[in-house]
């Protein structure tokens, strides 16, 4: 991580040197977190890794706290589920999936036929993991699961997952410099974990290497080989959207209820688009998150199917519905109830401009919420010492108007945001230049205090058993990151004037669950009930490759097939 240029100007005022506080808060702390890393040793080296493998996998690695930041935040759990599906569904990421669709038709067709898996689902998910492979994960995989492990943030799942990934490297699927993934140690263009990578990826073309970094067959066939696995049955949707009767409760029905749809249909629940129900003797439970004041939806055996792969109902949700528009059909027939802590389009865009007034961002101000603004609204979270989610609300928007100089009126979308200059206050002088207004930081930045001083930082776990020593002649080259995309007219994030000190994390003591921006998952028991005998896809004589999928018009959409 970088020296913030706000933290490298402080610090020579200061007379203290610059040592990437967000990595390590002390010397101290670095040797706890490199003792915690060896004691991996032992274990890795029972599964069979080399010494070599180990030192280089771990060689130059340091504790991150963007990792630890986002653990605590995951999107599928903290926003309600209608935001979260609007943004995994945005006109955007459905363009570029319609553009994949053409682009990969053929493969896609055959990665149908083998396993049995809608090819809108396997593209759904390459999009809302990756966006189609644009956003594979900048982090080192090994890097940011040692963080975990050693945090006591998610550290039973980290350390599940620690050797399975060396094991990775020990076999050559990829090496230390590439093998890069999300903060969770999530891979590839569909997101898999360590453990699901070893139990499930498969070598779809043939050459020889499970690559699901960059050979897109391998990271498709995969995600449908561990859908089957999780078992998907091949012809039969996902779910479909509902209409409530008017008799309908909170406590009407108890979640989790697994009934025929001819059952559901005879407690008064009907198709939102007034279509019958295609077979009414397959089982399904209610999801509805909103009541009466949104949609809900009958879900089916392939809903948890999807699970297996991120166990968060928004998630499997915005994967079944962006796959019904792929595939050609609309939105749902009922609107997503508005949450009054939604920002408007004017008032995006004041949230921009008050984040440039406050050196949080730079670019034009548009109204999108992009990566940028999102890493402005964590620049501004972490100089104020709150919870680090980069979510743009009303309560970001008020602390923001308190504090940012006065700004005139909003702007048109697209335009360029000029910068105000500063408000000269009665009873002072003007300001010496018109430049952009400065944030005149309260408190000068203070150096870290090595030790037990701080009690908030994360306490390391020590080492079990012998570690050989280092070679220190095998160092690890430093992982480049992937070439960032061009966004155009993106704002974009620097680094917070002042940096304020920030608050003690607190540990989290649940565990793992998948992300958001984006992870697979291992073996998770969701709602177990009689074993369904899936048919393997058939082949016709004389069509090699045929897909038995059968998609009809009154079967596989959930909503709006006629």
């Amino acid at each position: 991580m970088n020296c913030p240029k706000i933290l490298i100007s402080s610090a020579f005022s200061a007379g203290l040197a610059c040592v990437s506080v967000a990595a390590f808060p002390s010397l101290a702390y670095a040797d706890k977190f490199q003792t915690c890393v060896k004691s991996f040793w032992p274990a890795a080296k029972r599964a069979g890794v080399s010494w070599d493998t180990f030192e280089r996998a771990t060689a130059g690695i340091a504790h991150d706290q963007e990792v630890i930041e986002s653990a605590k935040y995951q999107p599928e759990y903290k926003k309600p589920m209608g935001e979260y599906v609007e943004r995994a569904i945005s006109p955007k990421r459905l363009s570029m999936g319609q553009q994949k669709l053409i682009e990969y038709g053929p493969l896609l067709e055959q990665v149908e036929a083998k396993y049995g898996v809608d090819k809108h689902i396997v593209l759904a998910i390459w999009g809302v993991e990756s966006n189609y492979g644009t956003n594979k994960g900048d982090k080192q995989v090994i890097q940011s699961l040692m963080t975990l492990a050693c945090s006591g943030v998610k550290s039973k799942f980290a350390r599940g997952q620690i050797v399975s990934a060396l094991k990775i490297l020990q076999h050559g699927d990829t090496d230390p410099v590439h093998f890069m993934g999300s903060w969770a140690g999530a891979m590839g263009h569909t997101q898999f974990i360590p453990t699901t990578y070893s139990a499930y990826a498969v070598d779809f073309d043939g050459d020889g290497r499970r690559d699901i970094w960059d050979t897109i067959p391998d990271a498709l066939g995969s995600t449908a080989a561990y859908l089957r696995k999780s078992n998907w049955i091949p012809g039969q949707t996902w779910g479909y959207e509902v209409k409530l009767p008017k008799s309908y409760t909170a406590k009407s029905y108890k979640r989790g209820t697994m009934r025929t749809i001819a059952s559901w249909q005879a407690a008064g629940i009907t198709r939102a688009n007034g279509q019958p129900f295609p077979r009414p003797g397959d089982k399904a439970q209610l999801l509805s998150p909103d009541g009466r004041n949104g949609p809900s939806f009958l879900v089916l055996n392939n809903f948890r199917s999807i699970l297996r792969y991120n166990n968060a109902d928004s998630y499997a949700l915005a994967v079944g519905h962006l796959a019904d528009r792929l595939a050609g059909y609309g939105p749902f027939v009922q609107s997503w109830p508005t949450s009054e802590n939604r920002l408007s389009m004017e008032q995006r865009m004041e949230l921009q401009r008050h984040l440039i007034a406050l050196g949080h961002l730079e670019g034009e101000v548009d109204g999108i919420i992009g990566s940028g603004t999102l890493e402005g609204v964590r620049s501004y979270q972490r100089s104020k010492g709150l919870a680090v989610d980069g979510y743009p609300t009303q309560t970001i928007l008020k602390a923001l108007r308190a504090e940012a100089p006065a700004l005139p009126p909003a702007g048109a979308p697209g335009s360029t945001a000029s910068i105000p200059a500063a408000q000269t206050v009665p009873g002072q002088a003007a300001p010496a230049s018109a430049a952009q207004p400065q944030y005149v930081p309260q408190q000068a930045v203070a150096p870290a205090q090595p030790g037990p001083a701080n009690a908030g930082q994360p306490q390391y776990i020590h080492p079990q058993g012998a570690v050989p020593q280092p070679n220190t002649q095998q160092l690890l080259a430093p992982a480049q990151p992937p070439m960032a995309q061009p966004q155009a007219t993106q704002p974009k994030a620097v680094q917070p004037q002042p940096a304020r000190p920030q608050a003690p994390q607190q540990q989290v003591a649940a565990e793992y669950s998948p992300p958001g921006h984006r992870n697979a998952y291992a073996i998770i028991p969701i709602h177990p009930q009689p074993a369904q005998q899936a048919q393997p896809a058939q082949v016709l004589p004389g069509q090699a490759g045929a897909s038995s999928y059968s998609r009809s018009a009154s079967d596989v959409p959930p909503a709006q097939a006629n």
